[in-house]
Parts: C-alpha cells; sequence; structure tokens
C-alpha cells in the first residue's frame, strides 16, 4: 500500500530537519515555503522560538508584479532581500531548510541568491 503525496511530502520535511538538527549546531534556519503562486523565506530562531526575519512575494516590493511572482526571477529578489535582511542584524551564517521540495527551480534559485547576498549556509 502507498502513502500518497501529502504523507510523502511530509515524511521528507520530517527527514530533512532532522539532518538539520544534527548539522545546525546552534545556527538560525532559512526555511522556505513555496506555493504555486508565492514563495516565502524566514528565518527561525528555534531555541527561542521566534522568527527572526522574514520576505515573501507578497510585500508591496513585488504589488506591480502579480503575474510574476511564481517565477524564477522572483525567488532570486526574495533571496536577496532575505539576505540584505539578515546582514541587517549581522547574521551571516544560517541552515538552509529546504522542507518537502527539491533543490531545483524556484527553491534553488532563492538560496543561490541568498548565498550572493553574503549569507553563509
Amino acid at each position: 500500500m502507498s502513502k500518497n503525496n501529502r504523507e510523502l511530502a511530509l515524511t521528507r520535511a520530517k527527514r530533512v530537519r532532522y539532518q538539520l538538527k544534527l548539522k545546525a549546531a546552534g545556527k538560525m534556519r532559512l526555511s522556505v515555503f513555496r506555493s504555486s503562486h508565492n514563495i516565502y523565506a524566514q528565518v527561525i530562531d528555534d531555541k527561542k522560538g521566534v522568527t527572526v526575519v522574514a520576505a515573501s512575494t507578497l510585500e508591496k516590493d513585488f504589488a506591480s508584479d502579480k503575474k510574476c511572482r511564481r517565477n524564477i526571477e522572483t525567488a532570486r529578489k526574495v533571496g536577496t532581500l532575505i539576505a540584505e535582511r539578515l546582514l541587517a542584524k549581522n547574521i551571516q551564517e544560517v541552515v538552509f531548510d529546504r522542507g518537502p521540495y527539491l533543490y531545483h527551480g524556484r527553491i534553488k534559485a532563492l538560496a543561490d541568491a541568498a548565498r550572493e547576498g553574503g549569507l553563509k549556509f
């Protein structure tokens, strides 16, 4: 009997988070959520249980590009935006949490842009 796609995604997300906790060594976690229309990124401090910085395509900067919220260029903009906000708070090292998503397309573009913006992970 096979699992449905949602159960497989949850299993993959749990596996990724377990590996992150082993390798994190107290670093904050850059978590990414991708919907069919938007992409969201937030940096979470798991020790305190708070979100330190967040960025998404729902912000005013992206309001004029309603048609282009779901492409790779927009994901790159969100990655650079999250990197700028983190560097403003003197946070340079994070752990990348891709969740249940494969590392390609918009997820990879966001991660690469965050690295180019000055983050280390």
